[in-house]
């Protein structure tokens, strides 16, 4: 029975201080600790994510029930060590969580398992991906095998873009150990939606729709990001296809985990593409753990004790849970990043705006952030903010969101910000026509 009442968020980002602003919500809640934090969190632990021990000693020490964030520790094993130490913490295993940590595995795995997916083909030599990429008829999605935050995800627009990824990653090795193999697969075309349920191993639960923008420039073009904002819920998401993406995609992973012999506890995350001629789902790829910026949309619209939720699924015993409740009112998630972002830009910029009146129903969750000597907010990281807005409708969710983003500056107009976030859900048409 977990009855611990502190909380250990691990992780440094908007989704972990969104984390800890839910959680903080619940009366089963004594004290949140976040390791290591940002400039907008309280009661910050110095330790990294990837320091597995010393977290278990801060939890152990804390008496914390431990809920983590980021990909990394969980890839690094950490809720095997707490398992070992018999620390109560939310989390797949180290081998549940390649289903992330590895695009190769998780592509075997969902063609062993009749998972809808694109088709693929695996390569570790650049001579003969190539080779493939030239007989194709059309430009292919090429993926980084390993964790590359977000950035290892390139779709190819011709055959010399499909080249030249092919030689940065497997013969230039951009990504590191991270790119030792790439994943080739067929293009999809449609709408891409996130997908998040809560899962204890044995039992399935849906949390309310959302979409991401990965890509940095309005119109959804250019380099892939972390994640340039969200929205929820999801329009296209609607009462049949909720249904239809359990059935098709969710209960059957959640099966073939447990036939793999894979404990799988916490948010199972899967990206899809809504075929645009089929409406049918695919997945495109699995993320071991809320989305960032998913969850700052999602949970600002949560009702219902995300705690008791947790300890359900610590437990196993999400099953007898009640149905989640829901805000009716839409939220909308904009990501400031420092200007360069995703590729090079300056920290330490002070942050200002950030008192100003926002309202009811308005957050800023701090990305990358920290304090100065001063105790001033200063930059610290590509994404800096995450301003999240609720509202009676879309459109006024996204208004009263920009309005907050347009007061808040530093350096000289160093900030930067997609200015189309939520319109996908206000307009029937692809926003993208309307940038091109």
């Amino acid at each position: 029975m977990v009855d611990y009442r502190n909380i250990l968020v691990v992780g440094g980002g908007g989704r972990e201080h969104c984390l800890g602003w839910k959680l903080s919500q619940s009366p089963k809640v004594n004290k949140v600790f976040f390791a290591p934090g940002n400039g907008g969190t309280g009661m910050n632990v110095p330790t990294s994510p990837d320091d597995l021990e010393k977290l278990s000693d801060f939890a152990r020490d804390n008496s914390c029930f431990t809920i983590v964030g980021p990909e990394k520790p969980l890839t690094l094993g950490i809720v095997d060590l707490f398992a070992r130490k018999g620390l109560p913490i939310i989390g797949p295993n180290k081998k549940a969580a390649r289903l992330e940590s590895s695009k190769v595995f998780a592509k075997k795995f969902m063609k062993k398992y009749n998972i809808p997916t694109a088709s693929f083909s695996v390569f570790s030599n650049a001579d003969e991906a190539k080779k493939f990429v030239t007989s194709l008829s059309e430009p292919p999605v090429i993926k980084v095998d390993g964790l590359a935050q977000g950035k290892g995800v390139i779709v190819c627009h011709d055959l010399p873009e499909a080249i030249r990824t092919i030689d940065k990653i497997l013969k230039y090795k951009e990504f590191g150990s991270q790119g030792t193999s790439i994943v080739i697969e067929k293009r999809l075309y449609g709408n891409e939606v996130s997908f998040i349920a809560l899962c204890d191993g044995h039992s399935i639960v849906p949390l309310d729709s959302s979409q991401d923008h990965k890509n940095i420039w309005d119109g959804d073009i250019g380099p892939n990001t972390g994640g340039m904002g969200a929205y929820s819920p999801a329009p296209i998401i609607d009462e049949q296809m909720n249904s239809n993406i359990m059935k098709t995609i969710m209960e059957p992973t959640l099966n073939a985990l447990k036939k793999s012999g894979l404990s799988f506890k916490g948010f199972l995350y899967a990206g899809l593409m809504i075929e645009r001629s089929t409406n049918v789902p695919y997945v495109l790829e699995f993320n071991v753990r809320l989305g960032d910026p998913e969850c700052q949309s999602i949970l600002t619209r949560m009702d219902s004790d995300l705690v008791e939720y947790l300890e359900a699924i610590a437990e196993t015993r999400l099953a007898s849970m009640s149905q989640i409740k829901w805000k009716k009112d839409p939220a909308v998630c904009v990501v400031m990043t420092s200007k360069g972002y995703p590729g090079k830009y300056e920290e330490g910029k002070v942050v200002r705006g950030l008192n100003s009146s926002m309202g009811e129903g308005v957050y800023v969750f701090h990305s990358g952030t920290a304090r100065d000597p001063q105790d001033r907010i200063i930059t610290a990281g590509g994404r800096v903010l995450s301003v999240t807005a609720l509202g009676t409708d879309m459109e006024t969710a996204i208004d009263r969101a920009y309005s907050t983003v347009r007061n808040i500056h530093w350096g000289d107009n160093e900030e930067y910000y997609r200015n189309d976030i939520g319109y996908k859900a206000v307009n029937s048409k692809n926003i993208q026509s309307e940038f091109q």
